[in-house]
């Protein structure tokens, strides 16, 4: 692009200044115009570490703006950011695009209708060893099943811990986009949640099906205070045995290669990636149908 994508922010939380802020700053091919939080004091500090303007409302940010970044809650996403794409701007989104597969298919339906970029914060699949995986995974073919585990105590301790959506919703809802996404990209579509099961402490254990007839497993905990906290993600099959390793790449760095991508879409009129919000819309219908198996309601 000859000129930096002008992008707002909405939101001004742990993940808006350690990743969208700085990330959005640095870039060569963006400039973080303007921030609006529910917080204006919390607004202003972040707009000034990043020579950006404050607006009053999402309207007042998106009139002086190219593409709105979003790092609220999912219910607050779902809404503010069909707004913003019946504007005509382009979106980045965060995981999971809303709090309801209705409000994921009006604002998946929106972009749609108003042919704009779009991506979704899936920052693991941006990290070079992932994608070296998952380029060896394609190659080789022939995977029988696979797994994830995703345990830590990030909802006992740390930034994100007094998350008021995150505590109420849990592991499957956080981190589960992830797993779920990495999982499918590795072994086919996700077609089917097969169980569910939601412990009272809440441990999440899944039974997947994938297009093609590949099963994988899923396990699940925001609040096992485990150290070193556990990330793991394998698939198996006549080729043996892979597992994705490292997990090194910070997940600023991941956001930056997100970004990236972002840029040449709207430089080139693109509308579709690996990550756009049909994904974030397939990854909706997933939870939702694993709080279904476990008996849990949106």
């Amino acid at each position: 692009m000859t000129e930096q994508l002008r992008v707002g922010l909405v939101g001004a939380g742990p993940w808006a200044r350690t990743v969208h802020a700085p990330s959005i700053a640095d870039h060569p091919g963006t400039r973080l115009a303007a921030v609006w939080a529910r917080r204006r004091s919390a607004a202003e500090e972040l707009a000034g570490a990043h020579g950006a303007e404050v607006a009053d409302d999402l309207d007042e940010l998106v009139s002086t703006v190219d593409a709105v970044a979003f790092a609220v809650p999912p219910d607050v996403q779902a809404e503010l950011a069909t707004e913003a794409a019946a504007a005509g701007r382009h979106v980045l989104l965060e995981k999971p695009i809303a709090a309801t597969v209705d409000g994921a298919v009006r604002l998946a339906g929106t972009v749609a209708d108003r042919g704009v970029a779009s991506l979704v914060g899936l920052v693991r699949r941006f990290a070079p060893e992932t994608q070296r995986w998952l380029e060896e995974l394609a190659r080789l073919g022939s995977w029988v099943g696979g797994g994830a585990r995703w345990l830590n105590g990030a909802l006992l301790d740390g930034p994100y811990s007094a998350s008021p959506w995150r505590r109420r919703h849990g592991a499957l809802v956080d981190v589960g986009p992830h797993a779920l996404d990495l999982l499918d990209a590795a072994l086919g579509e996700i077609t089917e949640v097969l169980a569910a099961h939601r412990s009272p402490e809440d441990l999440w254990h899944l039974v997947l099906g994938h297009a093609g007839g590949a099963t994988s497993t899923v396990t699940l905990s925001l609040r096992l205070p485990l150290r070193p906290p556990v990330a793991e993600l394998f698939v198996y099959g006549e080729h043996g045995h892979r597992a994705l390793g490292g997990w090194n790449t910070p997940p600023r760095e991941c956001f930056t290669a997100l970004l990236d991508d972002f840029v040449a879409m709207v430089a080139s009129g693109t509308t579709t990636h690996p990550c756009d919000v049909r994904r974030g819309l397939h990854l909706q219908h997933l939870l939702h149908a694993a709080r279904r198996a476990a008996g849990q309601a949106d």
